[in-house]
């Protein structure tokens, strides 16, 4: 990699061309990303890229007027110390606050890179340079607010929230829920159906974890294969197979891990503690993202969990 303060003016400028091709690029890839569901989003980040390309235009005619038409290929990679972006494909998976905040923070961190450099830089017309780089990137940013504020109103922003809340419930909160259910469920009649048919805070333990591991494994498989999301918006299977299967270990596990203490009686009672805490969690999660009722959420995850609880402890003192 090359250092900066070894650039020539000419690169220099063939650098900051490079980079505003770079920044219209991505931001055409985010409003192509964002334009199903996020039309004005998607607006505002089509108009930013044609200002990147109106400032592009008019660096190359400055740079032919200086140095004619060969144009050297040098990209913000090829510098040490420069202004390193993520991936696109990383910057379109960010949520939609995050893709904003993304294209306000290239735009200060690339000009305060440029009054940086200039202050090292001892040759004067590449200080000038920098500082007009520089001043480019405060007019972007400076348009990007305008935009914002013209684009984004206040109903387009909180249609746009909405959306947002509703796909993060569709592909996080859905799956995680599914699996912190079944984990804390579903595992409850075979772990206490071992604890008190043993008596024994071990072998109930192992028994637990394995329920929990072998809850975990098939309702990962099971969320992952039951669809590709490309119908039902829920994401990448991939995803949800693994947020679902590790909330399942999750539930299971919570209540298994107090027969670690070696004192039966003190890990079971802890255990129905923990199962209240997380019959409490289910129903709070499905109260704030679910929009049921607390009462009637705590109603159904409580005799759902009660009757899975006591069939374990009937079968195991039989």
């Amino acid at each position: 990699m090359k250092s900066f303060a070894d650039l020539s003016e000419k690169e220099v400028l063939a650098l900051a061309i490079s980079n505003e091709e770079e920044d219209c690029r991505i931001y055409l890839n985010i409003a192509d990303r964002l334009r199903a569901q996020y039309p004005s989003s998607a607006k505002l980040f089509e108009d930013m890229a044609g200002e990147e390309t109106g400032h592009r235009d008019m660096l190359y005619d400055l740079y032919r007027r200086k140095f004619g038409e060969f144009l050297p290929l040098i990209r913000r990679q090829d510098v040490r110390g420069f202004i390193k972006h993520k991936p696109i494909w990383m910057v379109e998976s960010l949520g939609l606050d995050e893709v904003r905040k993304y294209a306000a923070a290239t735009e200060m961190e690339t000009a305060r890179f440029y009054r940086k450099a200039a202050e090292k830089s001892h040759d004067v017309s590449v200080r000038e340079l920098l500082s007009r780089l520089a001043d480019a990137e405060d007019v972007h940013l400076a348009f990007a607010d305008q935009l914002d504020r013209r684009v984004l109103t206040k109903d387009a922003r909180a249609r746009e929230d909405e959306t947002a809340r509703r796909l993060f419930v569709l592909q996080y909160i859905q799956p995680g829920l599914a699996g912190l259910m079944d984990g804390s469920v579903s595992t409850l009649a075979p772990l206490f159906a071992a604890a008190f048919a043993t008596h024994q805070s071990w072998e109930t333990f192992l028994v637990g974890l394995a329920a929990s591991v072998g809850a975990g494994i098939s309702m990962g498989f099971a969320e992952a294969l039951s669809d590709d999301g490309s119908l039902t918006g829920r994401g990448a299977p991939l995803l949800r197979g693994v947020i679902c299967g590790l909330m399942t270990f999750l539930g299971g596990i919570g209540h298994t891990l107090p027969y670690l203490i070696p004192s039966f009686v003190i890990a079971t009672a802890t255990s129905f503690a923990v199962v209240a805490i997380e019959l409490a969690v289910i129903s709070y999660v499905r109260y704030r993202y679910m929009d049921t009722p607390l009462l009637r959420a705590a109603f159904q995850v409580v005799v759902g969990g009660v009757l899975v609880f006591a069939a374990g402890i009937f079968i195991g003192s039989a």
